[in-house]
């Protein structure tokens, strides 16, 4: 496929995913079109391929979206007669799950990468990275921590330490986006390394579902459960769509408590607290609960410029400007894979049609991550909060006192509307009690200045970011 075509494609997606998630809403869109990649074009026939990471999830997407797909695709792009959903072939393993009753593993038939048995054994000499469900890139070494990740980040690696955890099971808890998959995979990764021998056990809890169903289908229960309850370390991602599923409840229930009353290891991860997972019984909430939840918080600013400076080295010596990072760090709040996402379509941009990364190149090109990060900050709201952050009166924002225990904090909320609005200095001196320009340029720069040279100052500015952009 052309670069040209590439970038006309990628761009028609955009459009069409944005719409898609207006109409489906956020969960919908997030767990189903978000993942699809999109393929190229056969020109004789006019199809396009959209690819998604599972069997499960392109059966299911072609199921309830097909329709709606190709509409979308005729109308945007002229050459797209046919849309065709299917497994991205990269994803494909050569590894069957199932096991017979005697522990021998059958010939292969196509099993899916999601749910992944994996063994020394079955590595050979190939190296533990290889082929077995478990992301390479996905380590602890490439995991960049801060305030917002470190407890979880901690309590995955005392997980996958070669002695026995204080706490079990290990439950991570966090927003899309926001790491839990890699730190599942970098669990995987270290436990292995320390344990060679040792057995682990990855999946999804949608495959770990279909995989149940298929088991009972078959009346191959017995095999089903001695196969869970062989692994040295249960790794089962996305845990809240096992929401409502009693007999797989319960039979995720009786395999944790095997494994715990072996000493076994078991993460799981969520997008939500045990608490608030709806329909799930009283009994596995309790298992759930009873180790460790480690929540992810959201990335602040400073660990979103960390990400994208760590991301950057791969593309080296390719130089992008740090206005650009730090516009991106500060738009691209909702989480750390839009960030990413966002630094990656802009670089492939720049790199197929050799212009140079730039501001006005990011605002252009990334409008559609941008107006969906986008939340808007208001002068009364940056007013509100900074009065309650150095203990003044809202009124003071307006008066006309000198007094520097009320200036100063009037300065940094003028300097915080400039960064924060789209106000002008005008507009901005109107929200202050009707003052000059010329008074709010004056206090831009003065704050400025002070957070170069003052660290209580740049301390107290970077924290009232964080709140308003929270």
């Amino acid at each position: 496929m052309e670069d040209s075509e590439a970038v006309n494609l990628a761009a028609d997606w955009s459009d069409i995913s944005q719409g898609l998630r207006k109409d489906l809403g956020h969960q919908l869109h997030s767990q189903w079109i978000k993942p699809i990649q999109v393929g190229g074009i056969d020109k004789e026939t006019g199809t396009l391929d959209l690819f998604l990471p599972t069997e499960f999830s392109a059966n299911w997407v072609k199921d309830r979206f097909a329709d709606r797909l190709s509409l979308a695709w005729k109308i945007a792009c002229s050459e797209v007669r046919h849309v065709n959903i299917q497994v991205h072939p990269g994803r494909r393993q050569v590894a069957d799950l199932r096991l017979h009753s005697d522990g021998r593993r059958p010939a292969n038939d196509g099993a899916d990468s999601s749910m992944m048995a994996i063994s020394a054994d079955t590595l050979g000499d190939r190296g533990f990275t290889s082929s077995v469900g478990l992301d390479p890139s996905l380590t602890f070494a490439a995991f960049i921590t801060g305030e917002a990740n470190i407890l979880a980040f901690n309590a995955a690696q005392r997980m996958s330490a070669t002695e026995k955890p204080q706490f079990s099971p290990l439950y991570l808890k966090g927003a899309t986006g926001q790491g839990k998959t890699h730190l599942l995979h970098a669990i995987g990764h270290t436990f292995l390394q320390a344990h060679p021998r040792s057995r682990i056990f990855y999946c999804s809890a949608e495959r770990f579902m279909v995989e149940f169903v298929q088991a009972l289908k078959a009346n191959q229960m017995l095999e089903f459960k001695a196969r869970l309850r062989s692994f040295d370390l249960l790794l089962v991602d996305d845990i809240q769509f096992i929401i409502g599923k009693a007999s797989a409840q319960e039979e995720l229930l009786y395999t944790i408590d095997a494994l715990l009353a072996e000493g076994k290891r078991l993460v799981f991860a969520a997008d939500r607290a045990p608490q608030a997972l709806d329909g799930v019984e009283p009994r596995l909430l309790s298992r759930l609960s009873m180790g460790l939840v480690a929540d992810i918080q959201a990335a602040d600013i400073e660990l979103r410029k960390k990400i994208l400076h760590s991301k950057l080295t791969k593309f080296a010596p390719l130089q992008v400007p740090e206005d650009v990072l730090d516009f991106l760090a500060r738009t691209i709040t909702r989480n750390v894979r839009e960030l990413v996402g966002g630094l990656n379509k802009l670089i492939a941009y720049a790199q197929l049609t050799g212009q140079e990364v730039s501001l006005q190149l990011a605002e252009e090109q990334l409008t559609d991550i941008l107006s969906a990060n986008r939340r808007r900050i208001t002068i009364d709201e940056i007013q509100r909060t900074v009065c309650q952050f150095y203990r003044i009166d809202r009124s003071e924002m307006s008066s006309k006192r000198r007094a520097r225990a009320v200036v100063r904090p009037r300065q940094v909320a003028m300097y915080l509307s400039k960064v924060l609005t789209p106000r002008s200095y005008p507009e901005i001196g109107r929200k202050f009690g009707g003052r000059d320009h010329s008074t709010v340029i004056h206090a831009v720069r003065l704050i400025e200045d002070l957070r170069q040279r003052d660290a209580d100052m740049d301390g107290d500015v970077r924290s009232l970011l964080r709140q308003l952009e929270s």
